[in-house]
């Protein structure tokens, strides 16, 4: 008996790489966390659109907005380990929100295996047209002389959008008002309506409305300034010490096997190594990074750490 169970788990453990490499045999889905029109909706549809030309299967995306990303992320977490649910995740869904939420009905590190990294994006702090300051210097006068009158958006709460502005008035000691959407297209739509006043927006997003004037840009909240906008300053040349990145990684659920992972990263990296896909993000403001499932895990691991500390000290909490 004990030499048929050994035979056995042999040759299982034969098949199942061998059923892994044939990935994928049928529908892909491919989960935003967030509404669509957002940056996690543009780069999930280009990987997607791109694996299908290279896999021949449909890589369908589904928009599962709600929560600052958490229904669609427990979602892909609640998903069968066979590689046919993944996400494209965020600093928000991956690394804040395990700090920012008192309870979450899936575990970010237990549930998840990373697989690429696909970009670090600057946020850019854009106002509505009409909000009198044009810099981070009038901004914070303003601010200081109009406590808690100035309203900031988020895509969402928790988001890095939402901490980036929680960042910003812990160095400031301004007070800002929070009105969080479901994502970064409702979010713009609300500037562009004179509805809110300003945002810490994912840049791919808002800088293209700023380019044509409909946003005013103030700057960009990464340490660097953006090949994109090199004119335009970062926050830390004004206020020193701050900065606050985006960035999006692909993930699938802890049991998905180890040759689909390495499928899916290898596949990752050859899309964001294309020439044209490297010109539309570029053109947006973002820079392809893709990482080895190793390299990703260890960043996301750092990242988790990090933002646990903003969260923290800006006191932020989520029910």
């Amino acid at each position: 008996m004990r030499l048929l169970f050994s035979t056995l788990a042999i040759v299982f453990a034969g098949i199942l790489p061998a059923k892994a490499e044939e990935w994928p045999t049928r529908q892909v889905t491919v989960v935003v966390p967030f509404a669509a029109g957002g940056t996690t909706d543009l780069f999930a549809r280009t990987l997607a659109q791109q694996m299908e030309k290279n896999l021949g299967h449909p890589f369908i995306v589904e928009n599962k907005p709600g929560a600052g990303g958490n229904i669609g992320t427990t979602f892909v977490a609640k998903a069968a380990g066979d590689g046919y649910t993944i996400e494209v995740g965020t600093v928000s869904t991956h690394a804040i929100n395990p700090s920012l939420y008192k309870s979450l009905p899936h575990d970010t590190v237990k549930d998840f295996q990373p697989v690429s990294l696909i970009s670090r994006v600057p946020n850019i702090l854009v106002t509505n047209k009409n909000f009198p300051p044009n810099s981070v210097q009038e901004l914070v006068a303003y601010g200081k002389a109009n406590p808690g009158k100035i309203t900031y958006g988020s895509s969402g709460s928790g988001t890095s959008i939402h901490l980036a502005a929680e960042l910003f008035k812990i160095r400031t000691g301004i007070e800002m008002t929070h009105v969080p959407y479901r994502g970064s297209g409702e979010l713009v739509a609300a500037m562009l309506g004179g509805h809110i006043d300003l945002a810490f927006d994912n840049m791919p997003i808002s800088w293209p409305h700023a380019k044509v004037g409909d946003l005013k840009a103030l700057a960009v909240t990464s340490a660097e300034r953006s090949p994109a906008a090199p004119d335009l300053k970062t926050i830390g040349e004004i206020i020193p010490g701050y900065e606050a990145s985006s960035w999006f990684g692909v993930f699938v659920q802890a049991s998905v096997p180890r040759p689909i992972v390495d499928k899916l990263a290898a596949q990752t990296k050859q899309i964001l190594e294309m020439p044209e896909v490297v010109k539309k993000l570029s053109d947006v403001g973002a820079k392809p990074e893709p990482m080895t499932p190793e390299a990703f895990t260890a960043f996301v691991n750092a990242e988790r750490e990090k933002w646990a500390e903003v969260v923290k000290a800006s006191g932020a909490k989520v029910d």
